[in-house]
């Protein structure tokens, strides 16, 4: 098969769709691969290291597409790409269509194959592609709301961990997932006081069981959230329906329970987000604030380390990319329930049932 790689030219998307090492795995196979000139690049992989395993540079992002039947990527195509997907070509990437109508029609009129890194989903529930990317956006949500509660940046100027004699700040994390979970971890190791909700009781278990004793479980509902949010220093929105768009857990009208300078951090917003205020940041521009609440609602997270992000990407990605090559789309995803359920978009048809019923379309489900 022949494999495209494009550089990613949304808002500082430093990452790569995929490693030297991916590449060898593909190229020793027998698959030829084109990587755009300096797609690498900026994940700490330069042109010369994907030459030296057997691919090929293209200098355009123009080339890639034109040469490739399936492309590897990070995140959705934006509107400068639509234009250069070819009907029946293969997109394995991040598209997220349950947030976005118009990338949703675009996919739709080019007839493109559209396979989603988040909705391939395993019989235990288990999304492996997007456990990679929620364990850094995760830890990294601890990260950046640390920063933003620091008063140049319009936060409560509160340290998280606090120091002696000093309390430390209080932290609520929205969902008891793979990022609430590794927020948790991350915010309980800098010394916060951690409060994790979920409406999955066995899920709260686990995590009463397995995260540090700094890290409080609560049952979640509307009147259980408001209550926290009277003193509450960094909110962190982790909650995810696979495909779906984000509930809204925090309204509008519930903005005044919190003192100015709180800081909320929408890890869902590449699904919505779960704040109703929330609109899509850029890490140019991270942050707003509405009526003295700091929002952080950057759409691409991982983005900010790419080099670890690529790795653990390519990592996850890698042997569904393989099967993919070697068999073809459709006999891999026979074979693969798996990767079936990645499939969203295919030959101008929507098969994913969230993403019809989001935007009112026709689900018609695979044979």
């Amino acid at each position: 098969m022949i494999i495209g790689v494009p550089k990613e030219i949304k808002n500082n998307e430093n990452r790569v769709g995929m490693t030297p090492a991916g590449v060898a795995e593909l190229v020793k196979r027998g698959h030829q691969v084109y990587i755009q000139h300096t797609a690498g690049e900026n994940s700490g992989f330069p042109d010369e290291s994907y030459v030296a395993v057997g691919a090929q540079i293209l200098p355009t992002i123009e080339e890639v597409y034109a040469i490739a039947e399936m492309i590897v990527k990070v995140k959705e195509p934006i509107a400068p790409e639509y234009k250069l997907i070819k009907e029946n070509q293969l997109l394995f990437t991040y598209f997220h269509f349950a947030s976005d109508e118009t990338l949703t029609h675009a996919m739709i009129e080019r007839k493109a194959i559209c396979l989603a890194y988040e909705t391939v989903e395993k019989e235990d529930r288990s999304l492996p592609l997007l456990i990679p990317m929620s364990e850094v956006a995760g830890r990294m949500s601890i990260q950046e709301g640390a920063r933003f509660l620091e008063k140049p940046q319009s936060g409560k100027g509160i340290l998280l961990g606090g120091v002696p004699g000093v309390k430390p700040a209080k932290v609520l994390i929205l969902g008891g997932g793979i990022v609430g979970s590794n927020a948790a971890q991350m915010a309980a190791g800098m010394g916060a006081d951690v409060t994790i909700t979920d409406i999955n009781l066995p899920r709260l278990r686990y995590l009463s069981e397995t995260l540090p004793k700094n890290v409080k479980t609560l049952c979640s509902s509307e009147l259980t959230i408001k209550k926290e949010l009277a003193d509450v220093d960094l909110v962190i929105g982790s909650v995810l329906v696979p495909g779906d768009k984000a509930p809204y857990l925090i309204t509008k009208e519930m903005l005044p329970l919190m003192k100015p300078g709180t800081v909320l951090v929408d890890v869902a917003i590449d699904q919505g987000g779960c704040f109703e205020t929330s609109h899509a940041t850029t890490h140019s521009e991270p942050t707003y604030i509405i009526n003295g609440i700091v929002h952080y609602a950057v759409a691409n997270i991982p983005g900010a380390v790419p080099y670890t992000s690529t790795l653990a990407l390519t990592n996850a990605t890698l042997p569904y990319a393989i099967a993919l090559a070697e068999k073809g789309w459709e006999k891999a995803c026979q074979d693969d329930k798996a990767l079936k359920l990645g499939l969203n978009v295919v030959q101008g048809k929507v098969v994913y049932k969230a993403v019809a019923d989001v935007f009112g379309l026709p689900y018609e489900p695979l044979n």
